[in-house]
């Protein structure tokens, strides 16, 4: 892991987007979704509010390369009742509380039986686990562990009311189509329930961004995905594979609204466009991460496997599997933040101004430098009210401006705010120094 420390400060205060952010974070978090049902569906339901999505429906047993469509899963209710008629767990008081997938279950049994089915963290007592049984079926609950740890002996009353049965595994997509079919690809995971970090921040952030995306003419098309994690990806690469090689950039969001430093997996290639503006864009901030590929994490592992090798990198901020409340009850409301939120989604826009503004100039006067005074360029630039632009700006656009060097290529060497070169150049092309290739 490469740590990035120049100087920089934390994030300001939220504005108007970082508290609709949160606010969509905020509906979309009861909601209990899993990699198939009714819960993603609503998701989408709420999302649709924000952006014209379109639906998708893969039917179960639909083979997705190695993989295939699994049943669909929906639940109803679920109770543990002891033997005193007492409830000791109930679905309706949190949705972690069922094993997420889990088999129908109706009985009684003896605690010791029982036990087995009953997951806990006994590191964090407090805490409810988020566990899953979507590839290896079985039934059961998930509790806090001071909630069951001196549970009488006794017979219990156990029911799961939930059906696995032939149905589609359902995922939502937006194009937003620019001047040019080249896409820039976007995706967050929409199975998890109740957790906020991961992955209602993700999920919010994504529409938001789309949502602001809407008004502006771009030179990239931007298709946002919101699909199950790994099935969803797999579902959307199998019907899309003669198109995958339209992708010229892609991120997959995830964890995206904690007070943790921002951090950036990159993609399988390493040197991808994305891979060099996202570091860029968090190399000028202190306490940002920047790490290599590994082949495991969220769904880049589906878009850089090697039939695919797509330039699709990952960002968050606290790094998935490394803080105390990741898949645990304390992934809350309260655990992710509005100007937090806003951060994420003020580095997202950074990093499309690079993709959409980034171009290659070739100097017109490349015999020495070009005397800016008398074309009044110094004046211009001037306490930057206006252009946006400094004379170091200007002189080292001017200086690799030599058809070899884009922008994003001369913020590399310079260190240098990308939007400084951007709006360097197009000070100088306006006064005719540059020509763009």
């Amino acid at each position: 892991m490469e740590h990035l420390n120049p100087a920089g400060i934390g994030p300001p205060p939220a504005t108007g987007v970082g508290q609709e952010i949160y606010a969509l974070a905020e509906r979309l978090f009861p909601i209990c979704r899993s990699i198939t049902g009714n819960g993603v569906r609503a998701t989408l339901d709420v999302l649709s509010q924000h952006i014209e999505l379109q639906r998708h429906e893969v039917p179960t047993g639909t083979q997705l390369f190695d993989w295939t469509v699994p049943k669909e899963w929906n639940i109803r209710s679920a109770t543990i009742t002891g033997p005193d008629g007492q409830t000791v767990l109930d679905f309706a008081d949190s949705n972690l509380h069922v094993v997420n997938y889990s088999l129908p279950f109706k009985g009684i049994l003896p605690l010791a039986e029982l036990r087995p089915h009953i997951h806990t963290l006994p590191e964090q007592p407090q805490l409810i686990p988020y566990r899953t049984s979507y590839y290896a079926p079985t039934w059961g609950f998930c509790a806090a562990h001071v909630r069951v740890a001196d549970l009488p002996d006794g017979f219990y009353r156990v029911e799961i009311d939930a059906e696995l049965e032939d149905g589609t595994l359902t995922y939502g997509e937006y194009l937003h189509r620019g001047q040019s079919e080249r896409e820039f690809l976007l995706s967050a995971h929409i199975c998890h329930p109740s957790l906020a970090n991961d992955n209602c921040s993700g999920l919010a952030l994504l529409a938001m961004l789309a949502r602001s995306l809407k008004a502006r003419k771009t030179r990239y098309s931007y298709r946002f995905l919101f699909a199950p994690g790994t099935i969803g990806a797999l579902a959307w690469l199998s019907r899309n594979e003669d198109r995958t090689c339209l992708i010229d950039h892609g991120l997959v969001l995830s964890c995206v609204g904690d007070s943790g430093d921002p951090a950036y997996k990159r993609s399988r290639r390493g040197d991808a466009f994305i891979d060099r503006a996202m570091s860029h864009v968090l190399g000028r901030r202190a306490g940002a991460k920047l790490m290599d590929f590994s082949p495991y994490g969220y769904d880049e592992r589906q878009y850089c496997s090697p039939g695919f090798n797509l330039p699709v990198g990952m960002f968050q901020r606290s790094v998935h599997g490394t803080f105390p409340e990741y898949h645990t009850s304390a992934d809350n409301l309260d655990f992710i933040r509005p100007e937090h939120l806003e951060d994420s989604f003020r580095i997202l826009m950074e990093v499309i101004d690079i993709v959409e503004e980034d171009w290659t100039p070739l100097n017109r006067l490349p015999k020495g430098e070009p005397q800016l005074g008398k074309r009044g360029l110094y004046a211009a630039v001037g306490g930057q009210k206006s252009s946006g632009a400094t004379s170091m700006s200007l002189l080292w656009v001017l200086n690799l401006a030599d058809g070899q060097h884009s922008l994003l290529a001369m913020a590399e060497r310079s260190n240098l705010p990308f939007k400084e070169l951007a709006a360097a150049a197009k000070l100088l092309l306006e006064h005719e120094l540059l020509v763009a290739l």
